[in-house]
């Protein structure tokens, strides 16, 4: 499947043009709940998943706040390390980043930092909104968003997904999370919604300013 990724640009360059779908890419370390996730968003159930080699793909409709009833193409990409210089054919004109992060797995803290970092940084994804998914909050010695936050470095990345201040590189957000249960992950959807919408705003207001 993976060596088939190349050939789905042309398909990633249209799909921002779908009418009324927005295209988001799923990201994180491989075991950090990524696939899980996807699928309790799109059947509202427990699926058990195998570690994903290339991608998959569903579309999920958001269920409350602004989100409700708005379309995602939802594109959960496999996050084992040889997969991971994949990333950015995915992510490239994208609306939206979902990033998922094992919340207990401390010794990987760093690793996911880096990835993270070197996703934000990419050129192509120059002001995406990241929505950070804390995942297995259920567990024992799951940390909690604001330490989340430092381990990430994510101030460095931009203001927040409101706050006033700070580079506008990138809006972002921490939404804790079980992708078991499914607690907290439609709150991230509409979190990254509502990004997504300031951002076209702001791009909005930059091109008027221009002319």
């Amino acid at each position: 499947m993976g060596a088939n990724m190349g050939k789905n640009s042309s398909l990633l360059d249209a799909l921002p043009s779908t009418q009324g779908t927005l295209h988001v890419v799923m990201l994180g370390l491989d075991s950090a709940g990524k696939t899980t996730a996807l699928y309790r968003l799109k059947f509202d159930q427990y699926l058990n998943t195998v570690p994903t080699i290339g991608f998959n793909c569903e579309k999920v409709k958001g269920t409350i706040g602004k989100a409700k009833g708005i379309n995602f193409l939802v594109w959960d990409v496999g996050g084992q390390e040889k997969l991971r210089p994949l990333w950015k054919s995915y992510t490239r004109c994208t609306d939206g980043i979902v990033f998922v992060l094992d919340s207990v797995d401390v010794e990987r803290m760093e690793e996911a930092k880096m990835e993270l970092v070197r996703t934000a940084k990419s050129p192509d994804n120059s002001g995406v909104p990241i929505l950070v998914l804390a995942n297995k909050q259920d567990l024992p010695g799951a940390r909690e968003p604001r330490e989340l936050e430092k381990l990430l470095g994510l101030h460095e990345l931009g203001s927040g997904s409101g706050g006033p201040g700070g580079s506008p590189t990138h809006m972002w957000h921490v939404q804790p999370a079980c992708a078991i249960t499914g607690d907290g992950l439609h709150e991230g959807m509409e979190a990254l919604y509502e990004m997504i919408l300031k951002r076209r705003k702001l791009v909005k207001q930059c091109k008027n300013k221009k002319r």
